[in-house]
């Protein structure tokens, strides 16, 4: 069986008034005192900083069942908490900040190197997204998978949407986040790649461009990690339930598994255009699951239900060998009937009527409150 890691991004913020706190330091400072270490946890899995300080990062060790996994996010989502309170902050899993924001990049030649690059793209782009690695033989094995997963990743986008507001505004999407983040150039859907020379032909071009510091700057909707043997799925919000990332990541592992099964049985990726793959992605980040959605395989647009479920029935052989099925399908139905975290941040709104109580009470609900 696959492992598979998650890595989140959370949103530091001030208990009293809801707004961003550039707080990641003295977070980090407190993680640093104690090891970085959860209680109960094996080894150690520090938190990191991210490119502003209003936000940290913490990603799971590998596993192969998803109990585990699900005990993971919230045993770090817990320890991120812990720190935050001993800077005076909370932790928040929102893909952007309801209230109004001015963000401050974090310190380092590499952050300081992109806003400089960048601009306004880098100074604005305070976002928390979910991360999916998944294991792989090889970089053969990975491209073949990357290739073949391209048209339903937008249906991952569609179910962890978690970011409808922006700067204070409702923005009519369900994952603005999602906009937000494709105004780098190197993001979004890409298309085949046929090998993992090649694969590694255009990320050598794209360097060389000089446009981009790095290769962690590679920021394609599904890539080889830099760092470790897997494919990272990367097309995520956060996500305000810490159910949901356990479900994506169960998703994902089927896509992965299908995927390689696919291509080691000579059946070719599909073809589908880019540019066909930009408007699902697009049709996803303002749906969310509240609206029409691009089907992946007719490129029509049609119900959410119907493009949640073909999901579940073209990964349906890789979760059921996995002993995921009757999980997802449970909890394909609950998100469905609940709705995503943008549909809960609505509602919050119309119940509590501002904005940054919005962030207080999803500050709480991050941890299962």
């Amino acid at each position: 069986m696959r492992s598979v890691g998650v890595e989140e991004e959370l949103l530091l913020v001030d208990p009293r008034t809801g707004e961003p706190a550039a707080s990641a330091g003295a977070v980090l400072a407190s993680a640093i005192r104690t090891g970085g270490r959860a209680a109960g946890a094996d080894g150690e899995i520090p938190l990191e900083k991210e490119l502003h300080k209003q936000q940290v990062e913490f990603a799971t060790k590998p596993v192969t069942m998803m109990g585990e996994l699900g005990e993971e996010i919230l045993r770090w989502r817990a320890e991120a908490a812990r720190h935050a309170e001993a800077a005076g902050v909370v932790v928040a899993a929102l893909a952007t900040c309801p209230t109004r924001v001015e963000p401050s990049l974090s310190r380092g030649e590499r952050y300081q190197w992109i806003g400089r690059q960048f601009g306004l793209t880098a100074q604005e782009q305070l976002t928390c997204g979910c991360h999916v690695h998944v294991s792989v033989d090889s970089d053969e094995e990975g491209v073949a998978v990357l290739d073949r997963i391209r048209p339903w990743l937008s249906v991952l986008t569609a179910l962890s949407a978690n970011s409808p507001f922006w700067q204070g505004e409702d923005t009519g999407y369900g994952s603005y986040r999602s906009r937000v983040w494709n105004r780098w150039p190197s993001a979004g859907p890409v298309s085949v790649f046929g090998s993992a020379d090649r694969y590694h032909e255009r990320v050598r071009a794209m360097l060389a461009t000089g446009a981009l510091r790095d290769e962690g700057m590679i920021y394609f909707d599904a890539r080889l990690a830099a760092s470790y043997p897997t494919v990272e799925i990367r097309v995520a919000d956060v996500c305000l339930d810490a159910g949901t990332p356990v479900l994506l990541a169960a998703l994902t592992r089927g896509l992965v598994d299908t995927a390689s099964r696919a291509w080691q049985a000579g059946e070719p990726p599909s073809q589908v255009d880019t540019a066909l793959l930009r408007l699902a992605a697009w049709r996803a980040a303002r749906s969310g699951l509240d609206g029409p959605l691009i089907h992946p395989v007719t490129l029509a647009e049609t119900s959410p239900e119907d493009v949640v479920w073909a999901l579940y029935e073209h990964v349906r052989d890789a979760l059921e060998e996995n002993g995921d099925a009757e999980r997802v399908r449970a909890g394909l139905v609950e998100l469905q009937e609940r709705g995503t975290g943008a549909r809960v941040q609505r509602a919050l709104l119309r119940d509590e009527g501002d904005l940054a109580a919005v962030v207080t009470r999803c500050a709480r609900l991050t941890l299962g409150g």
